[in-house]
C-alpha cells in the first residue's frame, strides 16, 4: 500500500493519491466531503488526469505515419505511479517521466509535472507537460474533477445547477455508444448562463462545450455553498455523469475524443496540441469553496 500526500488550509483539507496524481479526497473546514469518493460499483475514478489523449480512439487505434498505437480511454497516466517531489503542509509535486512501458505505446519522451498548493479557501492544480524529446510531440491533456451531487450542505440534488461567468451562445457536441465524437450541433443547454442539471441531460452521456468563452463556473444549490471552478488555460469543457449517480464531473481540457470516423495521423487529431522539443504546456484548475452570499 502507499500513502496519500495530505495538504491543508483552514479552510480546506485535501488528499492526493500518487496513484495517477489523483485529488481523491476534498473537505471544508466540517471535514464534510466535497469530492466523490470513487465507489467502484457507481465509478472508480475521483478526478483522474487524462493523458496523453481525452476519450477514446477511432477503432482503439491512433497512427503515427506507418506505425500504429493503442491507448485506453483517456490514456495511461491515471494508471501510473508519480514520485513525490516535494512536498509541505500546503503544497505538494508529482511527476511521472517516459519510461520503457510508456514508450511501447507512446513513444515520446514526455514529463509531466502535478503540483497542488492550497491557499484559504482555493486548492490550485498545475499541471506542466513538457517534451523531453528530441522531436515535436502531439499530446491532449484534461482534468476529470467529480464533486458531489448534491453537495452536502442540505439542498436537494434537484436544485443544484452550473453557472458559467459569461454567455455561451456556442451549440453543445455529443459522443456516440463508442465514445467519439458525432458531427451534429446540438443547441445548448445552458439557459441564461445556467445550466439545470438533470439525469436527463447525460443520458446521451458526456455534454462537450467546445467553443467554451467562461474562465469559471459556479456548481451547487439554490442556497448554501457552492464550488467555483477556474479553468484558465482549458479551450474546451466536459461536463458529466451516469444518470442517477451521486457526482457531477466538470472538466476541463486541452483535447478532445477522435470524431466518428477519424483515421489520420495523430498529429491531425483535432485538439492535439504540438510540443517542441524542450517546450511545455501549462495547464491550471483552480477550486474554490464559496461561502453563501450575505442575505438582508
Amino acid at each position: 500500500m502507499h500513502r496519500w500526500v495530505s495538504i491543508a488550509s483552514d479552510a480546506l483539507t485535501a488528499q492526493i493519491d500518487p496513484l495517477g496524481a489523483q485529488l481523491s479526497s476534498l473537505k471544508n473546514r466540517a471535514a464534510l466531503d466535497l469530492l466523490w469518493d470513487g465507489d467502484p460499483k457507481v465509478w472508480a475514478g475521483r478526478a483522474p488526469l487524462l493523458f496523453p489523449i481525452i476519450g477514446v480512439l477511432a477503432g482503439g487505434i491512433y497512427r503515427l505515419g506507418s506505425k500504429s498505437f493503442q491507448l485506453p480511454r483517456h490514456g495511461f497516466a491515471r494508471d501510473r505511479m508519480f514520485s513525490i517531489e516535494n512536498q509541505d503542509p500546503r503544497a505538494a509535486r508529482f511527476r511521472l517521466n517516459a519510461d520503457a512501458a510508456s514508450l511501447q505505446v507512446y513513444p515520446f519522451h514526455f514529463q509531466l509535472d502535478v503540483s497542488y498548493a492550497i491557499s484559504g479557501a482555493t486548492l490550485s492544480v498545475t499541471t506542466d507537460i513538457s517534451n523531453q524529446g528530441d522531436e515535436e510531440m502531439p499530446a491532449s491533456f484534461g482534468y476529470h474533477p467529480g464533486f458531489r451531487w448534491p453537495l452536502p450542505f442540505g439542498q436537494p440534488r434537484s436544485t443544484h445547477f452550473i453557472e458559467f461567468e459569461k454567455d455561451e451562445p456556442a451549440p453543445a457536441r455529443r459522443i456516440d455508444a463508442a465514445g467519439l465524437l458525432t458531427a451534429e450541433r446540438h443547441p445548448t443547454p445552458i439557459v441564461g448562463r445556467r445550466l439545470n442539471l438533470s439525469d436527463s441531460l447525460f443520458q446521451g452521456d458526456v455534454i462537450i462545450f467546445e467553443e467554451i468563452r467562461s474562465r469559471s463556473v459556479s456548481y451547487g444549490g439554490a442556497r448554501g455553498p457552492r464550488i467555483k471552478i477556474g479553468f484558465p488555460d482549458a479551450p474546451c469543457l466536459g461536463v458529466w455523469t451516469k444518470p442517477g449517480a451521486p457526482f457531477i464531473c466538470i472538466e476541463p481540457w486541452h483535447g478532445i475524443t477522435d470524431p466518428e470516423g477519424f483515421c489520420g495521423d495523430f498529429k491531425d487529431k483535432p485538439g492535439i496540441f504540438m510540443l517542441t522539443p524542450g517546450a511545455s504546456l501549462c495547464a491550471r484548475m483552480d477550486i474554490t469553496l464559496i461561502e453563501p452570499f450575505a442575505t438582508a
